[in-house]
């Protein structure tokens, strides 16, 4: 039987004029990982909020990537030790 999964990610966006936060949520159904990017604008570059905007937003889904790699290779560890 093939089993269907939905994960949901929600992306919180915080900016100003200089520097832009996104905070990327997975809701995994039964566990909930965060990841977190961030950019600044160097002052002698034009003010584009959509590029630091898409920076933080690939960092912020790196860094999740990063923590779900994380937990699958422990559980991997965990399950080998039994």
């Amino acid at each position: 039987m093939t089993a269907r999964l939905h994960w949901d990610v929600r992306l919180e966006i915080t900016e100003d004029d200089d520097h832009c936060e996104v905070v990327a949520h997975l809701d995994a159904g039964d566990r909930s990982l965060a990841g977190v990017g961030r950019s600044r604008r160097n002052p002698a570059d034009p003010a584009v909020p959509q590029v630091g905007e898409e920076l933080a937003t690939a960092r912020a889904l790196h860094d999740l990537a990063h923590h779900l790699s994380h937990d699958a290779w422990n559980m991997i560890e965990d399950f080998s030790r039994t």
